[in-house]
């Protein structure tokens, strides 16, 4: 190849041109290159003739191209998709009859293109630049027609860039068609070399007209620039964005307002680039061009700044301000800064809206200090004086987020300007902010004073000063607020590493301790970390830091029991932590003198010592060496407190579980201790120790036998008080035979401390009950875990406990409206195994989902027929089909009856939660599929329950004194869960396919829900409803889909309405549209007259939900068509039951705001009821025995409907009997 090259070389311009065209290029181009450069000499003919063969050959490949592409554009067919394009690899192998091809063209010119450049830039010049100048233009001129070939416009294009950058005869030719390429390329490709390319092809871009509109199209791409990441990432980027700011004026707004349009979504990082741009920019611009942006741009940002909408917006905006604020050194700067803010700043500081105030304050802090490099010395230090003035004023304004800023913007101008602020201004400063802002009502301005000083601790030269002032801030170590005491003790950290102060100086050892104590977990580690170096060095001894932490103990057990809780995650060695935990274990066995409380420390902290020390495999030897079964026994028999032997259970679970020997009956003493467990997260965890203890020393099966039998107790108790029947598992004797394994829990004085009086009626069931309530919560628990989890399912006594649950949860639920006492917890127990057991496929006669379900079912209708009986005077308790009523013994309680009470409050409370209890298993299992047979009936319960649960809400409010924050809060909890589970099995329902029954079900089932959200804002008030509404949103679409499920099932667009109305109509009528009426009329009255109107913002929370479900129907024609005749029915129903107001009011919202009027003619079911109902408004309004106010209001509805009736209705008739 390289002898015919040097052949080719030394014959004509043609045979070369030829020649090197049959070569593939990439291989072939180092061999090219070589060959050219050393073989064309200064003599050689080619210099004068290669150029114009050069010239010749571009000229024609050009002209074949364009003939190709016309000729392939004419031959192609609209209904034909175009040819595979042919890969770069397959295009060398075509032979000679394919050289009329475009892509074979193509690489000729990429050949041409090659060898131009080679003579371009000869390393000896031997080509004249004028001669080759007619062939690069040719290649510049027709880059467009070369799109669809990358490689060869990207080779043209750097031919032109070369050009240019080597400042060549022609370059300004050149550069038209090539740098539009090479901008587009860095925008698509997004390389940084394409970035450095263009920014060093700069000046080209001056020699455009961007006057002309022919430029439009390279306009978009240097727009394109201002929003590309790379270009704002990259150096180079950021100062040819800035350079287009010289180009033209035009130019200028465009850019500045892209740099507008991503302000209120812009990242950081962005911002920040568009300060630095617009600095740069300003920075190269003159006159007019530095005057727009100045006056038309950052002008509009300062008070856009100040007068933004949010302070998310207002601190974007300062962010492209900061690019000139940190510039300010730079001349011209400060002066601009000062005439664009003086002027509004301190106006804005002082007008009425916060936060406008709030954005003003954040703005002169960023420019701070704001002043005038041309005005005298004493004029500055007036206007320093007015800025101070005005900072200390805004740390008494009334806006808690404006003394937030004020506080935090204070201590940062005295950490960056302490040495120049006058000693005075200093003292008065911060002499209000410790004497005030820190007793501040709002969190926000305490955390933030805190956060301040620490800031403000950065200088060194402030410390003699807070040295003093410190020791006030010690009050917020104890502050209602964590986020406030998180950030005291970040504080006291931080002077812990600063020399010469003292933390405790600040906040007394003893509150420190007491902290410790007491906090959060978060808190009590920052405690622990600055107690470390005092109380556990790792530069002493061992046996000095183990003295050190016993000095704590006896000062404090539960703190020093805290303190070993953090110390090993504070980097304390694993050696010392096991040297310290011998210590407290054998200081706990030892015959000193502690007291309980110090025992009880020791045991906790060696429980936390041991948690961690048991993680590390090497010193579980160790560990289970010094827990001997006798030093364990010992260690029972000193831990007194139900906390001091959970420890030790946990111990034992962790290190030496095969040392516990006959340790069971202590570990049941714990569990049985478990009355008050449900709200008790202490409690909780110490039950939990004993559970492992159990598990880990296999007598998890005489532990559950124990508690299955405690719960047949108080199975027993409730039938012989409520004569509940028991089933035959209950029945069976709860004795176990085994040996050491006795019901009875031992008597040893660490446990009952002497024996319990005998209890006996009302009082030994209440005691059997409370621990059942407890042992319920263990059962649920231990479900949670798969090893303890599979060990209930197969466990023999599991029938057993299914039987006891069923028992206690069913008085649990019928007696729910007269016992306080009772629980409805254990109900969850009861519906949580069932649900375990039908997963886990555990044997029964029975499914037991579908049993526990009839059960749950039938207490739930008996509770709501004992309440209907209460309503009517009878004060009886409800009763399944196989219960009694109370015994007279037990029933003679005045508490059973009363009403109007904060005690009935609480009861009908705890009914509503008994109930939430079964809604809960009724959705769980409905959606594991588990009763698929009882969808019908689930649905149908679920409505009933929703309609007593509204009748409780009514009740409720209707009592005298006001219900208690704690069962207020339950209370919500309660409706939310009640809610959700509705909705849930609302969207289950309408999943499940198109069955009628069910979606009919499924309409009621929405309705109750709307029905209940406007109850909770009726009775509860709008505070709750609000907290209620982020419940029910997002279930919404669901709600609606069911609102229009019947409809959408009917397939005849001529029935209209397709709901049956009864005789009685008032029943298809759902009190929510009563409230929705209401609203409408509401706010019709406020529009049309100057009068007082009641209660105008009535049910706003609704209010809120019905717009957002007015949007989403909005979004689906069908869907709207279905509800919307769900509207029409229940105003049809309200014009038969003579219920006016809510006829009208329903139809203005359907009218006015739920359809808009050229909307119409896609609701074909809509149009067919309106149909109907007009008709029958007519009728009602012709009536002679009808009032002028009736018959006022039924004209008012027939107009809203009339131009639905004449434009899509009486017009579409006409036209079809003309047809006729």
């Amino acid at each position: 190849m390289e002898k015919r090259l040097r052949s080719s070389l030394q014959s004509s311009a043609e045979e070369l041109l030829s020649f090197v065209t049959k070569l593939p290029l990439k291989s072939s181009k180092a061999a090219i290159k070589s060959s050219v450069s050393t073989l064309i000499k200064p003599s050689s003919d080619l210099i004068s003739t290669l150029p114009l063969t050069l010239q010749d050959s571009i000229s024609r490949s050009i002209s074949k191209f364009k003939s190709h592409s016309d000729s392939s554009f004419a031959a192609a067919s609209p209904l034909t998709p175009p040819a595979k394009r042919v890969r770069r690899s397959a295009r060398n192998k075509r032979d000679d009859g394919d050289e009329n091809g475009g892509q074979t063209t193509a690489e000729k010119l990429q050949v041409y293109t090659y060898v131009l450049q080679l003579c371009v830039f000869h390393p000896k010049n031997v080509f004249t630049v004028s001669d080759l100048l007619p062939a690069t233009q040719e290649l510049h001129d027709n880059l467009i027609l070369f799109e669809s070939d990358s490689s060869l416009l990207s080779d043209i294009a750097n031919l032109c860039e070369e050009w240019w950058k080597a400042g060549l005869l022609g370059k300004e030719t050149l550069i038209s068609q090539s740098l539009p390429v090479i901008l587009s390329r860095s925008l698509t490709l997004k390389k940084k070399v394409d970035v450095h390319r263009v920014y060093s092809l700069r000046e080209a871009f001056s020699l455009f007209d961007f006057e002309d509109e022919s430029i439009e199209d390279l306009k978009h791409l240097l727009i394109r620039c201002m929003i590309s990441p790379l270009y704002l990432k990259t150096e180079d980027g950021r100062k040819f964005i800035a350079f287009l700011f010289g180009l033209s004026m035009q130019l200028i707004k465009e850019l500045c307002a892209m740099i507008k349009s991503q302000i209120p979504f812009g990242r950081k990082s962005m911002l920040e680039a568009y300060g630095e741009i617009l600095f740069r920019g300003w920075k190269t611009v003159e006159s007019e061009r530095k005057n727009e942006i100045e006056n038309g741009f950052l002008q509009e940002l300062v008070e856009g700044a100040i007068y933004a909408s949010s302070p998310d917006l207002a601190a974007s905006i300062r962010r492209i301000l900061w690019g000139f604020v940190q510039q300010r050194t730079t001349e011209g700067v400060e002066k601009l800064i000062f005439r664009l803010a003086e002027p509004v700043v301190f106006r804005s500081l002082q007008v009425a809206n916060s936060n406008v105030r709030q954005n003003a304050l954040h703005l002169l802090l960023d420019l701070f200090p704001l002043e005038n490099p041309d005005a005298t010395k004493e004029a500055k230090d007036t206007l320093l004086e007015k800025q101070f003035f005005l900072l200390e004023k805004l740390l008494s304004d009334d806006c808690p987020d404006v003394r937030v800023v004020a506080v935090e913007g204070i201590c940062r101008t005295l950490h960056l300007f302490w040495e120049v602020v006058p000693s005075p201004t200093i003292t008065k400063m911060i002499t209000r902010i410790f004497d005030h802002m820190i007793y501040d009502a709002c969190t926000e301005v305490r955390l933030s004073t805190v956060n301040g000083v620490i800031y403000l601790l950065g200088n060194p030269q402030s410390h003699e000063v807070l040295k003093v002032l410190l020791p006030k801030l010690g009050n917020l170590i104890t502050d209602s607020t964590s986020v406030v005491r998180a950030a005291v003790a970040d504080l006291l950290l931080l002077l812990n590493d600063i020399r010469n102060f003292h933390f405790h100086k600040v906040v007394p050892l003893d509150v420190l301790i007491s902290a410790l104590v007491y906090d959060q977990a978060v808190i009590a580690r920052k405690i622990t970390r600055l107690l470390v170096p005092s109380y556990f060095p790792s530069k002493v001894t061992e046996e000095e830091a183990c003295k050190r932490v016993i000095t704590l103990m006896k000062r404090s057990p539960t703190a020093g029991a805290r303190f070993c809780e953090f110390v090993a995650l504070e980097g304390a060695s694993l050696r010392s932590l096991m040297r310290l935990f011998k210590v407290f274990i054998g200081l706990s066995v030892s015959s000193a003198k502690l007291s309980e409380e110090q025992i009880e420390g020791l045991l906790v902290a060696s429980s936390h010592l041991c948690t961690v020390l048991s993680k590390d495999a090497s010193l579980l030897a160790a560990l289970k060496e010094e827990l001997s079964a006798k030093n364990l026994k010992a260690l029972f028999a000193v831990a007194s407190s139900t906390r001091a032997q959970s420890s030790v259970c946990n111990i034992i679970s962790l290190a030496s579980p095969d040392a516990a020997g006959d340790l069971f009956e202590d570990c049941m003493g714990l569990i049985k201790k478990c009355s008050s467990l449900l709200d008790d997260t202490e409690k909780q965890a110490e039950v939990r120790h004993a559970h492992k203890m159990i598990v880990s020393s296999g007598w998890f099966d005489d532990m559950f036998e124990d508690v299955v039998g405690f719960l047949q107790r108080a199975a027993h108790g409730c039938h012989v008080k409520f004569g509940i029947g028991l089933g035959k598992e209950s029945t069976k004797s709860t004795t176990r035979t085994k040996k050491g394994s006795s019901t009875k829990i031992s008597s040893k004085s660490k446990h009952g401390k002497g024996k319990r009086p005998s209890a006996t009626g009302e009082n030994r069931f209440l005691e059997d009950y409370a621990l059942a309530v407890g042992l319920a919560w263990q059962i649920k628990d231990l479900l949670l875990s798969d090893s303890t989890r599979k060990a209930i399912l197969s466990s023999r006594n599991l029938k057993r406990a299914y039987s006891a649950l069923k028992v206690i949860s069913e008085v649990s639920i019928l007696h729910s409206l007269q016992y306080e006492d009772l629980n409805t917890y254990l109900v969850s127990a009861y519906t949580a195994l069932t649900l375990h057991m039908s997963l886990h496929n555990v044997k029964a006669d029975d499914n037991p989902s579908e049993l526990t379900l009839n059960h749950l079912l039938d207490c739930a209708y008996n509770l709501f027929k004992s309440k209907n009986d209460k309503k009517s005077g009878k004060c009886t308790s409800g009763s399944s089909p196989h219960t009694r009523k109370i015994p007279p013994e037990s029933s003679t309680s005045t508490k059973e009856c009363q009403t109007g009470t904060s005690l009935t409050k609480q009861i009908n409370i705890n009914a509503i939660k008994g109930l939430t209890s079964i809604l809960k298993f009724i959705v769980d299992a409905t959606a594991m599929d588990l009763v698929p047979r009882y969808q019908e009936r689930c649905l149908t319960f679920t409505t009933e329950n929703l309609r007593f649960v509204i009748t409780n809400l009514n009740q409720i409010s209707m009592a005298e004194s006001q219900l208690f924050q704690d069962d207020l809060k339950d209370l919500i909890i309660c409706l939310k869960s009640s809610f959700t589970y509705g909705a849930k099995l609302v969207s289950v329902v309408l999943k499940a396919g198109e069955v009628s029954s069910l979606q009919r079900g499924a309409y009621s089932l929405a309705n109750e829900l709307f029905n209940l959200l406007v109850a909770v804002e009726e009775h509860l008030g709008y505070a709750c409803a609000a907290r209620f509404s982020t419940v029910v949103e997002p279930w919404l679409p669901d709600l609606v889909l069911a609102l229009g499920s019947s409809c959408l099932l009917e397939q005849n667009i001529d029935e209209g309405l397709t709901f049956d109305l009864s005789e009685n109509p008032t029943l298809h009528v759902p009190s929510w549209f009563h409230k929705l009426a209401r609203i409408e009329l509401c706010e019709l009255r406020s529009t049309g007259s100057d009068e007082e109107i009641e209660h105008p913002n009535d049910f706003l929370a609704f209010k809120g939900l019905v717009e957002t479900m007015s949007k989403l129907l909005g979004v689906n024609a069908e869907i709207l068509d279905a509800v919307g005749v769900t509207f029409l029915t229940g105003s049809l129903s309200a014009l038969r039951s003579k219920n006016l107001d809510t006829v009208f009011g329903v139809l203005h919202f359907v009218c006015r705001k739920l359809i808009r009027a050229q909307d119409w003619k896609e609701l074909k079911f809509m149009l067919a009821s309106v149909e109907k109902f007009y008709n029958e408004l007519e009728r009602e309004a012709d009536k002679e025995d009808i009032s002028e106010d009736d018959r006022h209001k039924l004209n008012g509805a027939k107009t809203l409907l009339e131009p639905v009736w004449t434009s899509f209705i009486y017009e579409q008739g006409r036209h079809s009997m003309e047809e006729e």
